[in-house]
């Protein structure tokens, strides 16, 4: 079974960034529509489904592939904030990210270290925090 699937999928566009928002999406909607009760919803979520099965099996690789760039380059700020937040908490842990009160540059201390004073790189004023 597993054979005939990958035959059939051959040659195939599949799955990329813009259907699995798609398919998000679409859940939104149908969450939304238990809410809601909106037969407005309840159609909208049909068609990003069938749209989004339409490109999952579509040959055209070309129309495809540029779709999904037109979606990344629509969303690359807002996915560069959220990595950048993501970023942050994972510094979080060892480090204390502290601001610049002369110039707003963000300097990382590394946690556990007592009171320090801090130079900024960038402007080179000197402040006394807590690590």
């Amino acid at each position: 079974m597993r054979d005939r699937f990958y035959r059939f999928m051959q040659g195939r566009y599949g799955q990329d960034d813009f259907s699995r928002f798609l398919l998000g999406a679409m859940a939104v909607c149908i969450i939304l529509n238990i809410l809601v009760r909106s037969r407005f919803l309840s159609v909208f979520a049909w068609v990003l489904l069938f749209y989004t099965y339409f490109r999952l099996f579509s040959k055209n690789h070309v129309a495809r592939y540029a779709e999904n760039q037109r979606y990344l380059d629509a969303t690359a700020k807002l996915r560069y904030w959220f990595d950048q937040q993501k970023k942050l908490k994972e510094e979080r842990k060892y480090h204390h990210i502290y601001v610049c009160p002369k110039c707003r540059q963000k300097i990382r201390i590394p946690k556990g270290k007592g009171k320090i004073m801090v130079r900024c790189p960038k402007c080179l004023h000197e402040f006394q925090r807590r690590s």
